[in-house]
């Protein structure tokens, strides 16, 4: 990824910052995706039912759409559970990179007399 040498110029930490902004928009779309992968397990749970339990006339393509939407909706859920803890591993990792690279600047005082009081 990156490699942090002795300096530390605004142009790495501009990169890591990019970095961090992709991998917060990607653990977002994750976020969206396990959202509607859980619906749909609900989804196909309840049409499964309601034709188990002759509240909708029973017909085999109806249970076997709900049947599909329950396995499909958790096979989505496991897939990007575990591509959504690579991605908040990456990000925690890009996080604790930037403060490294921060705290290794040379930061000095504007102005004023040193206090913060200027």
């Amino acid at each position: 990824m990156f490699v942090v040498s002795d300096h530390v110029s605004s142009d790495d930490i501009a990169r890591v910052e990019a970095r961090i902004e992709e991998l917060s928009e990607s653990v977002e779309r994750c976020r969206k995706i396990a959202l509607a992968a859980k619906l749909t397990v609900i989804a196909g749970a309840a049409l499964t039912g309601l034709t188990l339990f002759w509240v909708v006339d029973f017909t085999p393509s109806l249970f076997i759409a709900g049947l599909a939407a329950m396995i499909g909706g958790a096979v989505l859920l496991g897939s990007n559970k575990t591509t959504w803890q690579q991605m908040q591993d990456a990000l925690q990792a890009s996080e604790a990179l930037r403060a490294e690279m921060i705290g290794r600047l040379q930061l000095r005082t504007v102005g004023g007399n040193g206090r913060g009081d200027g």
